[in-house]
């Protein structure tokens, strides 16, 4: 599933092409995606309207438009948004095409059909699972003493915790993974076991992994594309996760996989304590 280096690296993509741009056409091959609304009156609400700018919160992607109302995107698994200046063919996993006036078009698609495509109104945004989120972890709002409290009540696992939308927006199963490993963090350690020295480890590689991707332009282990449809390069800097039965990059042992917090978990037993 795209997490946030993904889908942030999505929105630079498309906030370089798409401000500006009018609504022609939108074509809906699969309407599987579209909530809320029915097909004709989603097609007709934006035709004709002019993209302000692109925003991301947590793995949620909205484009913004001139009058007030927002496509708010969210990719799932396998969904991808790319843009082209030229138009674009519907292959076996396009769902929607956006083409606009300047003949560019922007597709989204999906293999495993999981992915949201959702129209907000003006001032809709506090009715959604946006209002739900928690602060950014790139973001001012995202800092030590706020990391702190919140380990420091959770009676959860750490990973569980890393993962709840509502403590931290954006992080995923991978990332999750890589800076637990980095913070030398067993997965299932109670939140609120760790010390104030692991704390503060943890708070600063939060941060350090998830530049670290958004500069590699995301991790593709499989499906996750960028706005060009390119691929990120992060997965030649996972440290644990998909390396089962692997040695360790630090001490040689190998990489183990269990199940944290439903879902499955890469560590090593000798560096995580």
């Amino acid at each position: 599933m795209p997490e946030l280096p993904e889908v942030e690296t999505i929105r630079r993509g498309l906030e370089e092409v798409l401000p500006g741009l009018v609504f022609a056409v939108v074509e809906i091959i699969s309407p599987g995606p579209l909530k809320d609304l029915p097909t004709d009156q989603f097609a007709g609400s934006i035709v004709g309207e002019k993209v302000l700018g692109i925003e991301r919160r947590g793995k949620y992607l909205l484009l913004n438009l001139v009058d007030g109302c927002s496509i708010l995107i969210h990719l799932r698994m396998t969904g991808r948004l790319v843009f082209s200046r030229h138009q674009q063919q519907a292959d076996r996993h396009t769902c929607l095409l956006f083409h606009f006036t300047d003949g560019s078009c922007l597709s989204f698609s999906d293999i495993r059909k999981f992915g949201t495509v959702t129209l907000l109104t003006a001032g809709a945004k506090s009715n959604t699972a946006l209002s739900m989120l928690g602060p950014e972890p790139l973001s001012g709002d995202f800092n030590f003493p706020y990391l702190d409290r919140e380990l420091e009540k959770r009676v959860v696992s750490v990973k569980a915790l890393l993962l709840n939308q509502r403590v931290i927006a954006g992080l995923g199963n991978i990332y999750v993974d890589e800076i637990l490993h980095r913070a030398a963090i067993r997965p299932e350690r109670r939140a609120r076991s760790l010390d104030r020295k692991e704390r503060l480890a943890l708070f600063r590689i939060i941060r350090e992994v998830l530049e670290e991707a958004v500069n590699c332009r995301g991790t593709t282990m499989s499906d996750y594309r960028d706005a060009t449809g390119s691929a990120g390069t992060f997965q030649g800097k996972l440290l644990v996760y998909g390396r089962m039965d692997r040695p360790c990059f630090r001490c040689g042992t190998a990489i183990c996989r269990s199940r944290v917090a439903g879902r499955g978990t890469h560590f090593c037993p000798e560096c995580q304590k």
